[in-house]
């Protein structure tokens, strides 16, 4: 055997030397360049610009409502406009809710999530606005329940039910037809009592069941040009039908906090209502969905802080209530509607940001980790066992989740 090269042998002849790239090119796909890029990606996907503009775009309509409450007395004009607010705001925010949580199941961590983002703020303002109302309004005799949701604090409550119930839906065959079957037997069920506001929590329902059977293209479908522009005359239909409708309808429909007989309409009138405000509550969500913008604006990042800004605007208007804030007859008038939709609107704005954010994280997003037991060898064991992509995964969802945990709330 010799070290010369032979034709035929087992030695290969030497490459040529390797030749600097092109500028121009992409460079080798190496590992460590791919892991980058699925992080950049995932952590790109954590945030989308679309959903944190619709919440807080739905977050002015539900504290602009709330102040138009104790203003429209007998005007038309503003109870149409109100009407039509409350028919989709908060559909709009329980389907996102529902989208964002399509990953949830019954992982210690997410449970913990749970805890923290929904149960213990809703333990925390079901206390507060009592003692506030106790404060303010000088009624030292109203009482503090935690089964009796105060308020804004309904939402919480239903959020936490919901989500609790996401992995049944997510394994029966047909979720939907069997939320809105389980929502009109709730419209003629006046026994069901206001523990819990669970009047609320299964009227509302279908549209977190919703929520959880959409995909990102059915959110890509709605925002085309051509629903933008059909979305315009179906507002001015809509309000068009909500003048006509003010005294012919009761507006305790559009709350879904009680049955048809506790409403003074015959019991077969509750299906047939569930049906109808579903029907047009879906299609206003839709319009409302075609012209949020996809893209990051001023506020946009005021979308994370939806929570803040919900559970925080009503001790504002409950002072004016107590305090006769709203009481003066120029309030009452065109420009004085003006005057207080702009100071709601700046208002929730204001509690949005970053700053209240800071100050009210404590009771918001509570970290507790005191409160729960850990298990540091069992979570290096799993992580290890967990694919890489696996564990990109879990990280985008996780994303997602607190994403809607922060803020997908409405009144």
């Amino acid at each position: 055997m010799t070290d010369s090269l032979q034709p035929n042998g087992n030695r290969r002849t030497p490459l040529p030397p390797a030749e600097p790239p092109d500028p121009g090119a992409p460079g080798p796909r190496t590992e460590d360049t791919r892991s980058t890029q699925k992080a950049k990606a995932v952590s790109g996907k954590r945030r989308d610009a679309f959903f944190d503009n619709a919440k807080y775009l739905a977050i002015v309509l539900v504290a602009v409502g709330h102040f138009w409450e104790p203003i429209k007395g007998d005007s038309r004009a503003m109870e149409a406009a109100y009407t039509v607010v409350y028919s989709f705001h908060m559909p709009a925010f329980i389907i996102i809710s529902g989208y964002f949580s399509r990953s949830f199941d019954m992982r210690p961590d997410r449970l913990r999530r749970l805890i923290t983002g929904v149960a213990v703020p809703y333990i925390i303002f079901e206390t507060t606005y009592p003692l506030f109302k106790r404060v303010v309004d000088n009624d030292p005799q109203q009482e503090i329940s935690l089964l009796d949701p105060w308020y804004l604090t309904w939402f919480l409550c239903a959020l936490f039910v919901w989500r609790l119930t996401t992995p049944i839906w997510k394994a029966v065959r047909h979720p939907l037809p069997l939320a809105l079957g389980i929502a009109m037997l709730a419209s003629v069920s006046p026994r069901i009592g206001d523990d819990l506001d669970l009047q609320r929590v299964l009227q509302f329902l279908p549209y977190f069941v919703l929520g959880l059977c959409m995909k990102p293209e059915h959110f890509r479908l709605v925002r085309r040009r051509s629903v933008r522009i059909a979305a315009v005359p179906v507002f001015a239909a809509a309000l068009a039908f909500g003048w006509w409708a003010v005294p012919r309808m009761h507006t305790g429909w559009f709350y879904h906090r009680d049955s048809a007989q506790e409403l003074g309409a015959p019991w077969w009138a509750g299906p047939v209502m569930m049906l109808a405000m579903f029907g047009c509550s879906v299609l206003l969500t839709a319009c409302f969905f075609a012209w949020v913008p996809g893209r990051h604006m001023w506020f946009t990042a005021l979308g994370a802080g939806t929570l803040y800004g919900y559970l925080l605007h009503g001790f504002v208007v409950k002072a004016g209530e107590y305090r006769g804030w709203f009481e003066p007859s120029v309030l009452h008038e065109p420009v004085g509607a003006v005057a207080v939709t702009v100071f709601a609107a700046v208002l929730v704005t204001f509690l949005c940001s970053r700053p209240v954010q800071r100050v009210f994280r404590f009771a918001m997003e509570p970290k507790m980790e005191w409160a729960f037991k850990r298990d540091a060898a069992q979570s290096a064991r799993d992580r290890e066992r967990e694919p890489r992509e696996k564990r990109d995964g879990h990280e985008e969802r996780d994303g997602r989740e607190k994403q809607e945990t922060q803020e997908t709330v409405s009144a």
